[in-house]
């Protein structure tokens, strides 16, 4: 079993640099100094923090009106905040199940306000690393049935696994484990969206600063996670331009954002 980062609050972690963006509590003076930092690299973290939660909104929207999706698998899932995935998907379909993964020690004390379900439908969380893929599905299985369409949503979490990790083979037995129909919703830090030098400031950073060192990829990259699979319109886009609201904030962000059905 792939075993996780201690939890070490000198040190910043991208969930709770997410939250104290997102305006949370639940972040350390070493969050909010990394926080700071960016900023100084990259003024739009801000609305890009804000742009790939909206992203994960419209995401599940579609999945739950559009594409007729009643599980979802959220790996990845951070600190709860409003429009959490169950909360978006029971909104339109009460009965949806959704089972949220996270190894973060602060996303495990919340656990509880994530598993707050419509009666009609269901929520479960895992304690399991992205990279712990059997251990995620055999615990999903118990609330999940692998025999029905699932989706499964990693927003702004396979930059942290480096390719050391295989990121692109742990999506791929994700997908093989669930059956045609199924669906692939990706958030992705982005190489080609800023300008080389503040590219290379973000990553550096990164490294320096936070527990994980986030790896950029490219769109080709991103989009090699949905190979065999067709990419629901408009594809590999920035977050905000993936099936945009009307009156969006205006900004900049560094994500790649696609939607992926398994045929």
């Amino acid at each position: 079993m792939t075993r996780s980062p201690g939890f070490d609050t000198s040190v910043a972690h991208q969930a709770r640099m997410y939250d104290y963006l997102l305006g949370g509590k639940d972040n350390y003076a070493a969050d909010r100094a990394a926080i700071d930092a960016q900023l100084q690299i990259y003024p739009d973290v801000a609305f890009a923090a804000r742009a790939n939660r909206a992203f994960l909104g419209r995401a599940v929207r579609y999945l739950t009106a559009e594409a007729g999706i009643r599980q979802f698998l959220d790996i990845g899932t951070g600190i709860p905040t409003a429009g959490n995935t169950h909360q978006v998907a029971q909104e339109i379909a009460p009965e949806t199940r959704v089972v949220y993964v996270d190894y973060d020690p602060i996303v495990l004390s919340h656990a509880r306000a994530l598993l707050i379900s419509h009666e009609a439908g269901a929520t479960d969380y895992v304690d399991a690393d992205l990279r712990d893929t059997p251990a995620i599905l055999a615990q999903a299985s118990e609330l999940l049935d692998f025999s029905k369409p699932v989706a499964v949503t990693l927003i702004a979490v396979l930059h942290a696994i480096p390719e050391s990790d295989d990121p692109h083979g742990k999506v791929a037995r994700l997908m093989d484990a669930v059956p045609p129909g199924s669906h692939l919703a990706i958030s992705h830090m982005g190489t080609g969206l800023l300008d080389s030098e503040t590219q290379r400031g973000l990553e550096n950073h990164s490294g320096r600063a936070m527990q994980q060192r986030l790896t950029a990829r490219s769109r080709e990259e991103v989009a090699r996670f949905f190979a065999g699979m067709d990419l629901v319109p408009p594809g590999v886009a920035r977050i905000e331009d993936w099936r945009p609201a009307p009156g969006a904030d205006a900004g900049q962000s560094v994500l790649w954002g696609a939607v992926g059905r398994k045929p």
